[in-house]
């Protein structure tokens, strides 16, 4: 059978968030089958755990968020979406995330680092049936006409592939790939998507830092582009690094769902908020999706049997 993963032993890492500037320690740390994702903010007088599904999400400004039951005013965790990416280019179903502040470190800006704490720690398998949702009719959420027009669908499918494209109007990205396909069959999420960093725009930082946003945003979490290029001295990782970030930050947002997608995912201009709504309304609607487990490696989808390979 497709068996559920976990880590074989805890790893840490300590960094600062992206958005808050504040210095955090995180512990990934194996759990039992079937516990899902669970954070567990252990700087309170009493640690509150926050199990990752679509419902927990409270905030979808700039990162995705969570907290108990979806509370906004409980007990929080922010910009989750770059260590949930890399929890499913693994293809890991049970972890502890012990956390000693409200916002997960940015590390490199990209989930690269995650992917190596997580392979670092090493994957196990579990005696239990990896369980995955299938999407069974087509879902779509919409905003916006024009020029502001953004929508995201989930189509069934069997195995997991995603599609997005950006549309910036800005020089710097403008010269880069605006569209990416990646399929999950292919076992490259470490090679080719990865290592896709986030990005900001020096005219937004203003801004965003009145609103207690991006204050530990630098050159080395961040790529910074001004009003007609890419700051980094050492430039892009992927000649389309833009819309690859969007798709890592998409694979992240949609694992939030607890269990990990058959569908195709297809989007333009899509985010956090957008992400969640399609998550949401496809989870509302129970002809639209069924949770399906496989006895024999043979029915899986191609790729979704084999650890990734360790580095």
């Amino acid at each position: 059978m497709i068996q559920q993963r976990t880590l074989k032993s805890l790893t840490r890492a300590v960094g600062v968030g992206v958005h808050s500037g504040h210095k955090v320690e995180l512990t990934l740390r194996p759990a039992p089958p079937d516990t899902g994702i669970v954070f567990r903010r252990t700087d309170l007088p009493v640690p509150v755990e926050i199990p990752v599904n679509a419902a927990a999400v409270s905030d979808t400004r700039m990162a995705s968020t969570i907290s108990p039951g979806g509370d906004p005013g409980a007990p929080k965790v922010q910009t989750i979406e770059h260590l949930m990416s890399a929890c499913a280019g693994l293809g890991l179903d049970n972890l502890f995330v012990d956390i000693t502040a409200e916002e997960v470190p940015i590390l490199d800006g990209s989930a690269a680092s995650f992917v190596f704490l997580l392979q670092s720690a090493g994957i196990e398998l579990q005696d239990a049936p990896k369980r995955f949702l299938r999407v069974k009719k087509t879902v779509e959420v919409r905003e916006g006409q024009g020029a502001t027009l953004k929508w995201a669908r989930l189509e069934p499918y069997h195995g997991y592939k995603l599609a997005f494209e950006i549309e910036f109007d800005h020089p710097a990205v403008d010269a880069t790939g605006q569209r990416v396909e990646f399929d999950f069959g292919s076992g490259q999420y470490k090679r080719d998507i990865a290592r896709a960093r986030t990005f900001g725009f020096t005219k937004d930082v203003e801004m965003m830092r009145t609103r207690g946003l991006g204050l530990g945003g630098n050159m080395d979490n961040v790529i910074v582009v001004d009003d007609y290029r890419v700051l980094n001295a050492e430039g892009l990782r992927y000649d389309d690094e833009f819309v690859k970030h969007k798709i890592l930050d998409a694979i992240g947002d949609l694992h939030i769902a607890g269990k990990p997608l058959l569908a195709s995912y297809t989007a333009f201009k899509s985010g956090h908020a957008l992400n969640n709504k399609l998550l949401r309304k496809l989870l509302a609607d129970d002809s639209a999706f069924e949770i399906v487990t496989f006895e024999r490696e043979a029915d899986a989808p191609r790729g979704f049997a084999e650890l990734a390979p360790a580095w």
